[in-house]
């Protein structure tokens, strides 16, 4: 190679250097992407009878996604229903006997009534008065009593059926809902297994749309604001790539530098925190570091 080609190819090599480093002295602030994680846990004690979910698959909220054993509340439910027909089918028989007893006090009072006239014309004596009287006022006790029943057997049916709700509300529990729409994370159970109440299932994130947490100092602070739009690179084989991303977060308060960002001389400077929201095309995972430029 020639003296005038080696000069050349040192020059370009040197400002290839520079441009890199420059960048890296351009970025504002440096950090990691992060996401919500959702672990989704059993709300049943029980055997798990399925669970679909795969590490990777992208859920919908609302989807059942698995199913525990709900043989027992289905026994639990059955016994119930038979109790419940059971004090309905006694509040029928009493109701029936209550209208009875109406009907013969009814039937009392006209003869009551009839008595009175005749007493009035003495063709008839104060004894069958006092008698029709006294058979009203048994009618009247039997039909407060039957009264009292019927109310004992419906607190008695209120009953049954908040036990019935419950059931059903432990039934649908058993069905495993997925809460959020996102990508499963992680599986820790597998179906056979018997599990509990606040037991995990899986981890899911939402993905589409990761979160960059990054840190700036103090005198950067009137830089930055709300619903500003930042450049933000990440590495890749074909070299940095430039993504949007936008502020939705500064933190209030102060901290010290986070050891894993920065250097040990650096962690005692007091920092803020920044998050930023930048769109995933599915080249972002968790975790992943990236450099942010306000001043784009």
């Amino acid at each position: 190679m020639r003296p005038t080609q080696l000069s050349i190819s040192l020059i370009l090599s040197v400002i290839l250097m520079a441009s890199c480093n420059n960048r890296h002295q351009r970025a504002d602030a440096y950090g990691n992407f992060e996401a919500v994680e959702t672990v989704i846990s059993a709300e049943s004690n029980g055997r798990i009878l399925m669970l679909s979910v795969i590490e990777g698959e992208v859920l919908r909220a609302g989807d059942t996604t698995g199913l525990i054993d709900t043989t027992d509340l289905h026994y639990r439910r059955l016994q119930m229903l038979a109790q419940r027909r059971a004090v309905a089918g006694k509040a029928s028989n009493i109701s029936a006997q209550a209208e009875v007893y109406r009907q013969q006090k009814a039937n009392l009072m006209t003869d009551k009534r009839r008595i009175e006239n005749l007493l009035k014309e003495e063709a008839a004596t104060p004894k069958q008065f006092d008698e029709v009287s006294g058979a009203i006022e048994v009618l009247d006790r039997q039909i407060e009593t039957v009264k009292s029943q019927l109310v004992n057997l419906a607190d008695e049916l209120a009953v049954i059926d908040a036990q019935l709700a419950q059931v059903a509300e432990a039934l649908k529990r058993c069905y495993i809902i997925n809460p959020v729409s996102g990508t499963v994370l992680n599986r820790f159970a597998e179906a056979g297994e018997i599990t509990a109440f606040g037991k995990p299932l899986y981890k899911i994130a939402d993905l589409k749309t990761m979160d960059l947490r990054v840190y700036i100092s103090g005198d950067m602070l009137s830089q930055v604001k709300t619903g500003q739009e930042a450049e933000v690179l990440i590495d890749t084989p074909e070299g940095p790539a430039r993504l949007k991303g936008k502020v939705n977060w500064i933190s209030p308060t102060a901290e010290f530098t986070p050891k894993i960002i920065q250097t040990r001389e650096e962690r005692v400077n007091l920092v803020y925190a920044v998050k930023l929201s930048v769109p995933n095309d599915g080249s972002l995972k968790i975790s992943m570091p990236a450099e942010v430029n306000f001043n784009k």
